[in-house]
């Protein structure tokens, strides 16, 4: 029963799967998207919100190489907030609290909207492969499609199973079927699959709270949007609140251990460290008297409130006792119980960098499946696996980001070259050129790449340009225009800083510490009337000179690495001076260049050393 003949079919129609489907589409290819429900495209199953520290970089990259994650989220959010203000411009985060059904109704519209698309609502149990490469789809009812790349984008539905307390069911997130037979599909044909585990927090009737025991969490004045083409980003339209849990709390949880599914032994798969549930952070961090919890609305037209970090997998009456604890939620109604969910997920090291697997020829995967936990991983992931799979059936060289190129680059080779033991979540700490790879120039760094690739129009390509232009013409304009003593001074004054005695370039004014390019505006009247975001980067790339210029040159180090690829068909066991863990690794993963073979664990220096004589020597022999 061939129901459809397509080049790309993309399972599942979460975030993954929204920007895999999108991508394909949009490069000519003729695409199907395949999701257990329409009602659950561009879902948020668990928070209501999109952004945050480091994943707020990954949105802005997403968009900046022509992924939709940034307007849909610009066009839904209801309230804005640009992280860690107090810090360096390395680790900004943008941060939105999204109406989730308004998210949804946008990127369902998108998608069906696209050409060359078309969304259906099934679920997929066989994965087709002819000559060791992907034929095709079949549906849960026997519709077979036909495809010659095939995007798995699974997120928590595969063999997915909801657990509190002792109770466990089998069931995808918020109540949707689970997708119970794909996995035995995959296991044939090669892949690991591993158990992962994640969990949310219940949802609170808003009526049911004291907000006059919160503390209120507003968002920004000035909204700055996700997307670099979003002129008029709107406005905030809610406020957040911030509550913490307490010594009644923490005894609470601590008497009902054995009853969570975590600690009684129910739960197999592995969670995530860096979002544990609220049972996990009272044991592990046993010292502390009170971790704090936001209450944060779901929407405008729900009374749902989300409990951010209160999730757990406790049972659902020492749930409401261990809510109800917390000051300003004595009389809370929990409308949906919180829950961990275990699924299926596989081995990311068993994945290109370009995300196709390597035993499967066209069998790519994304997001959720790969091991990561969050929306902006997934839909970052799903974007490259989209890409590459339009560009492969192209006949086109297929996208391979490195770690230079920005954190999706990160995340990809940290996936592929390290693996995860656990849900794996970005953070900033996780890139080594945090300053080069700020979310303000996401698009001088990345919007070039998908004009190459076709997702950028020349339009918004030329506007780039315009703008790159312009911030280096204010840039050299500000290093040459000299402020005397008699203007700069009452300005140093004010701000504390030492007085001059001879002119100096405004440049240099900008660089102190305390000044900044607003507070010299009175010692600049010739200033022009330029965008904020033009300013913006100018000041930075002013401002963070020479440590800006320090990490270029380390990074221009790495690259030589980099850039020292390794032949594709070595024969690790033949090398001799390799240590046979490391032969173990480097054959397994088959890393593309020094660089990364240097980042897989259990590859000494050593090792390397040994493979620089072996690629000099191959090198010499083939010429």
């Amino acid at each position: 029963m061939v129901l459809g003949e397509y080049d790309v079919a993309v399972i599942g129609g979460g975030h993954a799967g929204a920007e895999a489907a999108l991508a394909a589409a949009r490069l000519g290819m003729k695409t199907v998207m395949f999701s257990i429900s329409l009602d659950a495209i561009g879902n948020l199953p668990c928070n209501p919100s999109i952004g945050g520290t480091a994943k707020g970089h990954l949105v802005r990259e997403i968009d900046a190489l022509g992924g939709e994650m940034g307007k849909a989220a610009d066009a839904s959010f209801i309230q804005s907030k640009m992280l860690n203000r107090g810090k360096g411009p390395a680790v900004h985060s943008l941060r939105a609290q999204i109406d989730r059904k308004t998210y949804h109704r946008e990127m369902k519209r998108r998608l069906e909207e696209q050409e060359n698309l078309q969304i259906k609502q099934a679920e997929i149990t066989d994965v087709l492969t002819k000559d060791g490469a992907v034929a095709g789809v079949v549906t849960d009812t026997g519709a077979e499609y036909t495809a010659k790349a095939v995007i798995i984008a699974s997120g928590t539905y595969l063999k997915g199973k909801i657990l509190m307390g002792n109770y466990s069911k089998e069931s995808g997130p918020d109540g949707m079927f689970p997708a119970n037979k794909l996995s035995e599909s995959l296991k044939g044909l090669g892949i690991t699959l591993r158990r992962f585990k994640t969990g949310t927090p219940a949802r609170l009737h808003a009526d049911s709270l004291d907000y006059s025991k919160m503390e209120v969490e507003k968002g920004d004045e000035t909204i700055v949007p996700f997307s670099f083409e979003t002129e008029n980003p709107g406005e905030n339209k809610v406020d957040c609140y911030l509550v913490y849990t307490n010594e009644k709390t923490h005894q609470i949880i601590h008497e009902n251990l054995h009853r969570s599914a975590m600690y009684s032994g129910l739960v197999e798969g592995i969670g995530p460290r860096y979002c544990p549930s609220i049972e996990d952070k009272v044991v592990r961090f046993h010292e502390k008297p009170r971790h704090q919890l936001f209450i944060e609305p779901m929407g405008l037209d729900t009374k749902e409130m989300y409990a951010q970090g209160f999730s757990t997998s406790l049972p659902e009456d020492v749930q409401i006792k261990m809510y109800r604890s917390v000051e300003g939620l004595e009389n809370c109604e929990i409308m949906r119980s919180a829950y961990a969910i275990e699924y299926d997920c596989c081995d990311p090291t068993e994945l290109y960098r370009t995300l196709e697997f390597k035993t499967v020829s066209g069998l790519f995967g994304a997001g959720q499946f790969n091991g990561t936990s969050g929306y902006e991983e997934a839909a970052a992931q799903g974007l490259v696996a989209g890409i590459n799979a339009a560009l492969k059936l192209k006949g086109e060289p297929q996208l391979s980001l490195e770690r230079l190129d920005g954190y999706i680059g990160t995340l990809i080779d940290d996936l592929v070259t390290k693996g995860t033991n656990e849900p794996y979540r970005m953070m900033t700490s996780r890139s080594e050129y945090r300053l080069l790879l700020r979310q303000d120039n996401a698009d001088e760094r990345l919007t070039p790449i998908g004009h190459r690739i076709g997702l950028i129009s020349d339009e918004r390509y030329n506007k780039l340009l315009k703008k790159l232009e312009m911030i280096e013409n204010e840039i050299e304009r500000v290093a040459h225009l000299n402020v005397s003593p008699t203007v700069a001074n009452p300005i140093l004054e004010q701000y504390g800083c030492t007085p001059i005695k001879t002119g100096i370039k405004l440049s240099e004014l900008i660089k102190r510490p305390e000044l900044d390019y607003e507070k010299l505006k009175d010692a600049d009247i010739s200033r022009p009337n330029l965008p904020a975001e033009v300013v913006e980067e100018a000041e930075i790339k002013l401002k963070y000179d020479g440590y800006i210029k320090r990490q270029i040159s380390q990074a221009a180090q790495a690259q030589k690495m980099e850039s020292r690829r390794i032949p594709s068909d070595i024969d690790y066991n033949s090398i001799h001076g390799l240590r046979l863990e490391a032969r173990q690794k480097l054959d397994k993963i088959r890393p593309e260049s020094l660089g990364q073979a240097s980042r897989i664990s259990g590859v000494s220096p050593a090792d390397i050393s040994v493979l620089i004589i072996w690629i000099e020597a191959y090198t010499n022999e083939k010429q």
